[in-house]
């Protein structure tokens, strides 16, 4: 009876407002200095959950194509020595390895080419003639199709004994494994990031109940329905949430945006060579954009979610003792 009485009075109320052109006063105040450090916090956590979200694509899109390039190209490493005309070694290997099935084709890196890849270690400007340096024949591999690399291996030693025969698997290996273990780091960091987020909204959320109890309690007992109060909140802290999450991810955007530009505009540099050996161009691409929106996204509805779920066993809290404080 005093719940359908409660009920019928607050219709009332709210068609009176209606009525004057009054907004309801929420429960829980729209701006004070608790949301704008709830917010704050929100956008911190959310920058660093989009840094690691975008690192963790970066470093996964690199070791798919490390992996793509063991099946794509092998090398054929000469070794400089004394009395062999490396010119005719080269061009002999390359006719028998152009020879054998499965191989696309095959090329000898030139002089330039080598000299740019020294060139980090022994400067510019340097001449091949003069130093013992060995001579590499890059070979292209059909993918559907791939030779014996072992059989492959002992007709390049027959041919010519200085030579060598690397597929880069023992390198790209481990290169690939540390990729999974920095995938698997970047994971159980989001994790954390998302359970702090979760645990900081909890505390808030209590704060926030606290400051208001007095108000929060009339409207409880009086009838007002848990769903009605809890909506409330979740209202408010999903707006704190998407505010702090859509400005974290903005400015982790941002970084990404401002990295690849970098990247891009200093590819002639030794040091972008070996960078974009590793990881590319450095874009996280439209995956990962479209990654880190719907991670802000995520943040926002955990943050009301959360929210709405600590209010409703608060409220039950109070139902279990008020019958003992009556």
């Amino acid at each position: 009876m005093i719940r359908a009485l409660a009920d019928h009075l607050s219709r009332a109320v709210r068609s009176w407002r209606r009525a004057r052109g009054a907004r309801p006063t929420p429960i829980v105040p729209p701006g004070n200095v608790a949301g704008r450090a709830l917010t704050t916090v929100i956008a911190i956590m959310t920058f660093l959950a989009s840094l690691t979200f975008g690192a963790v694509s970066l470093v996964a899109e690199a070791a798919f194509d490390w992996e793509s390039e063991i099946s794509r190209e092998i090398t054929i490493q000469i070794l400089p020595e004394d009395g062999l005309d490396m010119g005719e070694a080269l061009g002999r290997l390359r006719a028998l390895v152009a020879a054998t099935p499965g191989v696309v084709a095959a090329e000898i890196l030139d002089d330039g080419a080598t000299a740019r890849l020294l060139e980090p270690w022994l400067g510019p400007g340097l001449d091949l003639e003069e130093l013992p340096v060995p001579r590499l024949l890059i070979v292209s591999i059909d993918e559907a199709a791939p030779p014996d690399f072992a059989a492959l291996g002992e007709r390049v030693r027959e041919a010519v004994p200085q030579a060598s025969l690397d597929d880069h698997r023992a390198w790209v290996s481990r290169l690939v494994s540390m990729a999974r273990a920095t995938v698997l780091a970047g994971i159980a960091i989001l994790g954390l990031v998302l359970t702090a987020t979760v645990l900081t909204v909890v505390f808030a959320t209590r704060g926030a109940m606290s400051g208001n109890r007095q108000i929060i309690e009339v409207l409880h007992f009086v009838g007002a329905r848990s769903s009605f109060i809890a909506a409330e909140f979740q209202r408010h802290f999903l707006r704190l949430g998407l505010l702090g999450a859509a400005t974290g991810g903005a400015g982790a955007l941002a970084v990404f945006g401002l990295v690849g530009w970098w990247a891009r505009s200093n590819r002639a540099t030794p040091e972008a060579d070996q960078i974009g050996a590793l990881f590319g161009s450095f874009a996280i691409g439209w995956g990962g954009y479209a990654g880190v929106v719907v991670l802000a996204l995520l943040v926002g509805l955990v943050t009301a979610l959360t929210s709405r779920l600590t209010v409703k066993r608060q409220l039950a809290a109070i139902d279990m003792l008020s019958p003992v404080e009556g």
